[in-house]
């Protein structure tokens, strides 16, 4: 039986749940939900499609793996967030794919920069961030995060 294939796509009704987990999963490892996290995971049409947003969703045959999100943060602007791989497909490239996938979105929307907030202990995250072409940004340079734990600010210039 062949391996089922890893296909990106945009967010459909119905992934609101994988998306909810494969992000919880990661954050209550190393964190804990901030209100941030709840009004994006619970309910991501309103938080993050309609004010002009996009969600990619990564599937292993019809399974979900993984997800990132572009958050709509002005002109040619996007919050590169929610990016999420599930837990026994780390280390597959399977964020690389959907980081690249993301990216290459976000220049077809005529963004003109991505930036992120994360925590230095996502190093495997920061590393795969450095290698796509993300820079490192003072804190008093990057944009406001709504997350506590964003000490670690990034961008890319598209």
């Amino acid at each position: 039986m062949a391996e089922p294939t890893l296909h990106i796509r945009s967010f459909q009704p119905g992934d609101a749940t994988a998306f909810r987990e494969l992000n919880e999963q990661w954050i209550l490892k190393y964190f804990s939900l901030e209100e941030s996290d709840r009004v994006t995971l619970g309910h991501p049409e309103s938080s993050v499609l309609q004010p002009g947003g996009h969600i990619f969703m990564a599937l292993l045959g019809d399974v979900p793996v993984g997800c990132c999100a572009l958050l709509a943060d002005g002109p040619g602007v996007f919050e590169l967030g929610k990016m999420a791989v599930m837990e026994g497909h780390r280390g597959l490239g399977i964020g690389r794919k959907i980081l690249e996938h993301v990216i290459a979105q976000a220049r077809a929307l005529g963004a003109r920069s991505l930036h992120l907030g994360t925590h230095s202990k996502l190093a495997d995250a920061i590393h795969l961030y450095k290698q796509v072409g993300f820079r490192h940004v003072p804190p008093d340079q990057a944009p406001a995060s709504p997350y506590a734990r964003a000490e670690v600010f990034m961008d890319l210039q598209l």
